[in-house]
């Protein structure tokens, strides 16, 4: 594939090399491998369970430490809030009330979700907002037929010249409603639950990943919010933020594996998914980062069982990182061997589920060392996991590569080869599912960052296909972040209740328990 100079600027302008653009047009030539999983991780084979002793033994060890340590919390919040609101979208340029009834297009539509959205209409927490902005265009929404009310409710909600809600980002729409007319976004929530679990001496460093054109409207969020916020909690507040980098975006190709050209023959170039933001996590520096999704949040109430699975997932790490530091230690003085070895690999085996290769058993001592190091020296992520509700998304599993070891994966549904009924049925058999949960350790046992971009399985990139102006492409994703961009980290599944996993995928989900205020 030859690029012109014009091309060859166009790349380095956005931080890319020509050798990396080679290299993602060649992962589309060669195609991407399915992940080969062996077998879907249980509460027998991969995924530790908790009782209550264990629940406040590893609480204590969390407090106990973390005013010694850096907390963060770290918040992927880039995405704008459309895909939400997708069956209102549809239904507002559709619908003419004139011409048929709403139950008649709900029925001929199949839209179910308009039928829920219609009957929860005034527990939405913008309900009153949505009034107001109708009234001061002449329209008592009170006094609508059934279906003109949720016609002008949904386009007053989506329309750009009143509330925009689709273009707004998820991270500040209207979430929760309290008591003194108080409307809380998502924004808000993750720093009333970062008070609860990732502050130590006094302070909350919490950490966005945005677009850049939002910026302002974070900051000016914040600024609205951060008095009140820190006279209830008692806990003072350092926010950053950052951007999905341009370096980290990818070359689409047509289907014939060429560049695909915009109108002005320039390259198109596309975001490469949430994988992109390791260089984000990469750029942090913390002892414990906390990782969770903007739109899993819960109203106050739910906040304090939350926060309680939080600190267990933090202690699980603060005790394996301790031990795992130790056992570094001690491999570095050399001297160590025979039954000492052998209390290491028991170690790895049964408490951070790490499969011994089979030919170790032949290494003389100091390769065993030099083995059992390399393993050990490692970044260390613990995933909160909970029961498949048959949710869309990844779950825990153990993975075979190409030199048949093992070892514990999150895995997208995309990434197994459904066509292999073996596959399949263990995909199909899978009790867990992953809710992004994650309390990493970054820092080797000398005090230093790893640089993660060293811990990156390539082969677990993602080919899609999409459209740009009618014309079809191939897209390119890298490793998802909690997928193949952490493959190489230590990897601890816990298994944590459904309350923990609250994400708002469309506005119905506003409805659901943990986003009321009432039961």
């Amino acid at each position: 594939m030859n690029f012109t100079e014009k091309d060859i600027k166009q790349i380095e302008s956005k931080g890319l090399s020509l050798d990396e653009v080679k290299k993602q047009v060649h992962i589309f030539e060669a195609g991407i491998p399915f992940t080969n999983i062996a077998e879907a991780a249980t509460t027998d084979s991969g995924i530790m369970t908790l009782n209550d002793s264990l629940i406040e033994m590893y609480i204590a060890s969390f407090e106990a430490e973390k005013d010694k340590k850096t907390l963060l919390k770290f918040v992927p919040a880039s995405g704008a809030a459309t895909r939400m609101f997708k069956f209102l979208f549809q239904f507002v340029n559709q619908y003419n009330p004139d011409e048929q009834s709403l139950n008649s297009y709900i029925n001929k539509n199949n839209l179910r979700e308009l039928s829920l959205f219609m009957v929860g209409m005034e527990k939405f927490p913008f309900y009153r907002e949505i009034l107001a902005s109708l009234k001061s265009k002449g329209i008592n929404l009170e006094t609508l037929p059934t279906q003109e009310k949720v016609w002008h409710f949904a386009k007053a909600m989506l329309d750009e010249n009143q509330l925009n809600f689709g273009n707004q980002p998820k991270g500040l729409l209207p979430f929760h409603e309290y008591k003194k007319d108080h409307i809380s976004t998502a924004f808000e929530e993750h720093l009333y639950e970062a008070a609860l679990y990732a502050s130590s001496n006094g302070l909350a460093k919490l950490h966005f990943t945005i677009s850049e054109v939002h910026e302002d409207k974070f900051k000016d969020e914040f600024k609205n919010i951060q008095q009140d916020i820190e006279k209830n909690t008692g806990v003072t507040f350092d926010i950053s933020f950052s951007y999905q980098q341009q370096s980290t975006d990818t070359i689409a190709l047509t289907l014939d594996n060429e560049p695909f050209r915009e109108e002005d023959d320039s390259i198109l170039f596309r975001p490469s998914g949430h994988g992109a933001l390791l260089t984000n996590l990469n750029n942090l520096n913390a002892d414990v980062v906390f990782i969770k999704n903007i739109d899993n949040v819960v109203v106050y109430r739910y906040k304090e069982e939350v926060a309680k699975y939080k600190k267990v997932l933090a202690g699980i790490l603060l005790e394996l990182q301790n031990q795992t530091f130790e056992y570094l230690h001690e491999l570095d003085s050399k001297a160590i061997k025979g039954e000492r070895l052998t209390t290491i690999e028991n170690f790895l085996t049964n408490k951070l589920s790490i499969k011994i290769s089979d030919e170790y058993r032949k290494y003389a001592d100091r390769y065993k060392v030099e083995y059992l190091k390399e393993k050990l020296n490692r970044p260390i992520r613990i995933c909160g996991m909970v029961k498949n509700e048959g949710e869309p998304g990844g779950g825990p599993f153990w993975v075979k590569d190409h030199r048949s070891n093992q070892s514990l994966q999150i895995v997208e549904s995309a990434q197994i080869n459904l066509e292999d009924q073996k596959q399949a049925d263990i995909l199909n058999n899978a009790t867990h599912f992953n809710p992004v949960d994650l309390v990493c350790g970054i820092k080797n046992y000398k005090g230093e960052k790893f640089d993660l971009a060293n811990y990156v399985d390539p082969n677990t990139a993602f080919i899609s296909q999409k459209t740009k102006n009618g014309k079809q492409l191939k897209a390119l994703e890298l490793p998802g972040l909690w997928n193949g961009s952490m493959a190489h980290w230590t990897t601890i599944f816990v298994e944590v209740p459904i309350i923990t996993f609250n994400p708002v995928k469309t506005v119905n989900d506003l409805l659901k328990s943990p986003h009321q205020i009432k039961e």
